[in-house]
Formats: C-alpha cells, sequence, structure tokens
C-alpha cells in the first residue's frame, strides 16, 4: 500500500510509455540529419565524456609514480629500475598531458567558431594520449613486478599486459574502421 491505494490501483492509474514501433527507429543505413555544428557539437561532447574516463586512470597510475620515490624500498633500486621509473613516470606525464589538453584547447579556442578543428584535433591528442597511458601502465606493471618476482616473470607480465592494451585499444577498433564504411557528411541542405 501507498499512498493509500492499492498497488493494484497504482498499477492502472500509471502513465504508460507510448509504444515503439520498428518504424520509429531511423535504420542505421541512414545517415543522422544534422548540421556540420551539431555533429561537431555532439562529437565534442563524446569525446569530452570518454576522456572523463581515461583521466581517472592515468591519474591513479601518475600519483602511485610520485609516492614511489618516498618508499624505503626506493633506494634498494637497480640502476634497470631507476630508469624504467623515470621513464614511466614521464610517459605518465605526457599521457595526462595530451588527455587534458582537448580541454585546454577549447578553452583557449572558446567561441572562435573553429569548432570542427577543436574536435579534430582533440581526437588526435586523444589517441596519442591512449597509446602514452598503455606504454606508462606497461611501465609500471614492469616495475612493480620487476621488484616482486625474478627472472622471466616481469617481461611475461608486461608483454602480456602490452598485448592486451595493443589488442583492446587499438587493433580491434582498427580493424573494425577498416570494415566500415565511412558516414557521409551531412548535405549543407540539411536543416
Amino acid at each position: 500500500m501507498s499512498a493509500g491505494f492499492p498497488i493494484g490501483e497504482l498499477a492502472r492509474r500509471a502513465p504508460t510509455a507510448a509504444p515503439v514501433t520498428i518504424t520509429d527507429v531511423a535504420p542505421a543505413d541512414r545517415p543522422r540529419v544534422e548540421t556540420q555544428q551539431e555533429r561537431a557539437d555532439r562529437n565534442l561532447s563524446e569525446l569530452l565524456q570518454e576522456l572523463r574516463v581515461a583521466l581517472p586512470g592515468v591519474q591513479v597510475v601518475f600519483g602511485f609514480l610520485l609516492t614511489v620515490p618516498f618508499t624505503q624500498r626506493f633506494e634498494s633500486l637497480t640502476p634497470f629500475q631507476e630508469k624504467l621509473y623515470f621513464g614511466t613516470l614521464l610517459w605518465t606525464a605526457l599521457a595526462t598531458a595530451l588527455f587534458v589538453a582537448p580541454s585546454a584547447s577549447h578553452r583557449m579556442l572558446f567561441r572562435k567558431r573553429d569548432k570542427e578543428y577543436i574536435v579534430l584535433d582533440a581526437n588526435r591528442l586523444t589517441i596519442a594520449g591512449l597509446a602514452s597511458m598503455a606504454v606508462s601502465m606497461c611501465g609500471a606493471i614492469l616495475l612493480v613486478s620487476d621488484l616482486v618476482f625474478d627472472a622471466f616473470v616481469p617481461a611475461l607480465t608486461a608483454g602480456g599486459a602490452a598485448a592486451t592494451f595493443a589488442w583492446l585499444w587499438f587493433v580491434r577498433p582498427i580493424r573494425r574502421r577498416h570494415r566500415l564504411v565511412d558516414e557521409p557528411e551531412p548535405s549543407r541542405d540539411s536543416p
């Protein structure tokens, strides 16, 4: 019972959604009807949402790497581990810079009517950021596994991580991209 009505009565009074028929949905082979500006707005919004997923990951790795020199074991690092640490720190900083760059560009080019450039540039920067993030994460995995294990385990672990990142982030999407037909540009006459 809720608000003095039996549950059955609430169900009868509840608004129902209008049924959706298959003809109400645009076919997948029909391009979106949007202006070039609407498309740029949508693309930028989608890209910024994706950056909201990627940026925390690189921030966690960067935060971890910044704390490493303050641990007791840092003094016992081998020369290889010290170089690996520093290289990984630099790759992580680069990934951070690349992921933040689209937001900075958007702010700096605000109201300059250059959204198409912003979207294309942000796409390139994000792809480069993903590559840098994959390198930095593999470096962090190699560093930690080299501290914990001996022999071939660190190389196997880092190699497995690199293969996973390469397959999931680059190879699979690129293979799919080559199989798809480019979405046609909206006509200038579109609303």
